[in-house]
């Protein structure tokens, strides 16, 4: 057995070199949806969006003429890579000149060649800021002096590998050299900048919490059995378990995301919680007898089955995320159910095996069953049990009705910034831009005129300018940049640069002046990025600040009333789209499937323990203790203002799928005392709660300290999985060890019976048989 699994570990291994990591921002709606639909239209027709990395700049020395020629180097310089599409910076500005011999305009230089004197700065600083109303907001903000170069990258390997090689061995690195050069801070900003460092944090965050969920396990399994060799066993155990999660992931082919990379370290905390309960149970049996081999065996057939049954559980709650359309939670539950029944068919084969090897355990390791500490809480909770019923009773029911008022509170939270590294330099840098450029999320209006060159009428520039008031007058949305604005920009051309001609042509200048504009649309290329070959598409681009999902879609509906009012359906179809709004309405999306995988999880262990139990009732009093700690943990997600989102949601599942293992032992026991003891349930409860309590205390103890791992984490929705699921657990191991036992007690005359608790279709935990047939069995 132990070749065989070396051999499947070896197999594994090898599936390790198709790991891949994620080089877009995880797309939580199904390909089918409309939103995502809506989405590739306009990237087939205007090309991929997020390609944009933004270098800026804020500082009182910048305007000098060495420190400009220098931020002008710094974009040339960037223009002989590959990678690189187009560079705009200050010195690739154009002025649009009229030129009436050839009846069209044509595009001249703010700075020829470079700056070569303070009275040449001065003079590109005031057209720069006073003239140009187009370029405002752009390239630079006007009121605060802050410049910024775009660097477009090539669309096709924006998604690649290329662009993490681009980042990190180009950009990064010419960057730092300027800012030490010249002692100017740069900000870096843009989808492809931002994807390529948070993958980074994931890949080396990935690394760090399997280093952390190992060590703290370990330490506390140390402390509580005492034993080198029961926490190396542990720790072979758990190691394996991660090599073959890594190897699913790459037989899988499936890219390592937010979700996946928590996988491993999840693994560690679950595995270790199995290694406890077969541990634990092999030293109570030798203990008690003293023959070796019997324990093994009665660790196999008595602890084994209740481990399957809970590794099953488990499984199955991650499993309902496969039901889901969302490919990302589809992976997830993929990796992580199988991952679970792996760590599972581990600790049963590799623990009993070891042990068989190894030679009797010393009075040392032993000791731990007898501590005084672990005895004293065990013993407070068969009081609380015994005499404190009405207490545990009351303070549920209070708890239920003051998580009730907390849940009202919580709010569904779509913010990219709430879950990014907050204490990185790109953080700062995203909320820099956010400040001085009014946001960094593209959202995008297409407007579809239904015919060839309809958007060059004026009738449709003027409807597209009125939109672009609509856009202007919400504080959330950066200034909108369209074809409207290079038309106010070709009239102001016109009239010599005059800055109070920017506006749109009236209905007899703008057959001349669109006239121009046409005839120089070959030369200038402006129109490209605004308007499709064909002359029936326009877009019209602005930004978003990072905002909430209830305040986008008051926006949403504030700007799809004005277009219904501007826009007729029967000549218009206008559609909004851009990143902005396809990862709000992914997080909508996402949280109602969540709560459908909850509930299926819910009814699926549900139907799991009335199969294994026989008994509807008993489904009632196993599922109380286990959704009152997810109402406790949804209330106080509502009183510390934590929002509903992909990473809290899931936490639900998890926990639920987790915490109900421990019932799962508790009822199995609880069965086989009264089985043992005619039926007498009072002796049965408490009997369960000693036989369960220590184990159920250990694996919550780890469990509650191996998800707080998690909270290392520096994305803000790995941080609330690990803190909310340790506190749901912890509630749930006092609700299973409380008020389970209260409701078994208190429920007596109705549930404790034959007839309700009838053999149950799978015996998790078989009867006791005498010394001579097990010997018989073991000489067998």
């Amino acid at each position: 057995m132990l070749i065989a699994i070396v051999f499947v570990t070896v197999l594994f291994s090898t599936q390790w070199k198709n790991i891949r990591f994620t080089f877009t921002e995880a797309n939580l709606l199904p390909d089918h949806h409309e939103v995502n639909q809506t989405y590739n239209a306009f990237l087939d027709i205007f090309g991929e969006e997020g390609n944009m990395i933004v270098l800026g700049v804020k500082d009182s020395t910048f305007f000098t003429v060495e420190k400009l020629n220098a931020w002008n180097a710094l974009a040339e310089s960037f223009k002989s890579s590959e990678e690189i599409e187009a560079v705009i910076s200050i010195k690739d500005l154009q002025k649009l000149i009229k030129n009436d011999s050839l009846k069209k305009f044509t595009l001249e230089p703010f700075i020829k060649d470079s700056l070569s004197s303070t009275k040449q700065l001065n003079t590109l600083q005031k057209e720069l800021f006073t003239k140009y109303p187009f370029y405002d907001n752009f390239l630079f903000n006007r009121e605060t002096k802050t410049i910024r170069t775009i660097i477009s990258m090539d669309k096709s390997i924006v998604n690649t590998s290329a662009r993490k090689d681009f980042v990190m061995d180009v950009l990064i690195p010419r960057i730092k050299t300027f800012e030490k050069e010249t002692n100017i801070d740069v900000r870096i900003s843009g989808m492809p900048y931002v994807r390529t460092l948070s993958s980074q944090n994931i890949v080396d965050e990935m690394g760090l919490f399997v280093g952390a969920a190992l060590l703290v396990t370990s330490l506390i399994f140390f402390f509580f059995f005492r034993s080198f060799r029961a926490t190396f066993i542990s720790l072979i155990v758990v190691s394996v378990g991660v090599m073959w999660t890594m190897g699913i992931l790459g037989f899988f082919e499936y890219e390592i995301t937010v979700l996946t990379a928590i996988i491993p370290p999840l693994i560690i905390v679950i595995g270790i919680p199995n290694c406890i309960f077969l541990i634990n149970k092999y030293q109570q049996e030798v203990k008690s007898h003293g023959n070796k081999i019997k324990s093994l065996q009665r660790v196999i057939t008595k602890v084994g089955n209740a481990t399957l049954m809970t590794n099953f559980t488990t499984a199955s709650g991650f499993a309902t995320f496969i039901l889901t359309e969302s490919t990302l939670l589809k992976e997830f539950g993929i990796v992580a159910s199988l991952s679970i029944v792996s760590i599972f068919i581990l600790c049963l084969l590799i623990i009993p095996i070891l042990y068989s090897f190894l030679p009797y355990p010393k009075e040392r390791h032993l000791e731990h069953l007898n501590r005084r500490w672990i005895n004293s809480f065990v013993g407070w909770m068969e009081r609380m049990v015994r005499h404190r019923r009405i207490t545990i009773y009351i303070t549920s029911i209070i708890l239920l009705i003051v998580s009730i008022i907390g849940i009202y509170q919580i709010k569904i939270s779509g913010s990219l910034l709430e879950d990014m590294p907050q204490k990185t330099s790109f953080f700062r840098d995203i909320e820099f831009f956010e400040q001085e450029f009014d946001g960094i999320m593209p959202l995008e209006l297409m407007i579809d005129t239904q015919r060839k060159k309809g958007v060059m009428k004026l009738s449709t520039l003027k409807k597209i300018d009125q939109l672009e008031e609509s856009i202007i007058d919400i504080p959330e949305l950066s200034r909108p940049l369209s074809v409207v604005s290079l038309v106010k920009y070709s009239k102001q051309a016109y009239y010599n640069g005059n800055p109070k001609y920017y506006q749109l042509p009236t209905s007899q200048e703008s057959s001349f002046i669109l006239s121009y504009a046409k005839n120089s649309s070959n030369d200038t290329k402006m129109l490209n990025s605004f308007v499709d070959s064909t002359g029936r598409y326009a877009r019209i681009t602005t930004f978003m600040k990072d905002i909430g999902t209830d305040k986008m879609e008051d926006i949403e509906d504030e700007l799809q009333t004005k277009i219904n009012k501007l826009f007729p359906e029967d000549r218009y179809k206008v559609t909004m789209t851009g990143k902005a709004l396809v990862f709000q309405k992914g997080t909508t999306y996402l949280v109602k499937n969540l709560a459908i995988s909850l509930s299926l999880a819910i009814i699926l262990i549900s139907l799991f323990m009335a199969y294994m139990f026989r008994s509807f009732k008993m489904i009632i009093i196993s599922l109380l203790p286990n959704l009152l700690p997810l109402l406790v943990t949804a209330g106080l997600m509502g009183y510390l203002g934590v929002p509903l989102k992909p990473s809290t949601i899931l936490v639900f599942s998890i926990a639920f799928g987790i915490s109900v293992d421990d019932t799962i032992h508790f009822l199995a026991k609880y069965r086989q005392e009264l089985q043992a003891s005619n039926w007498k349930i009072k002796r049965s409860v408490y009997g369960a709660l000693r036989e369960t309590g220590v184990s159920m205390f250990y694996t919550s103890t780890v469990l509650f300290f191996g998800f707080s791992v998690f909270m290392i984490s520096s994305f803000g929705g790995t941080v609330a999985l690990g803190g909310l699921v340790s506190v749901t657990l912890l509630f749930a191991m006092l609700s299973n060890l409380l008020l389970l036992p209260s409701l078994l007690l208190s429920l007596e005359r109705n549930i404790a019976n034959k007839t309700v608790l009838r053999e149950p279709a799978i015996n998790i935990i078989p009867e006791e048989s005498d010394d001579e047939e097990d010997e018989n069995n073991i000489n067998n």
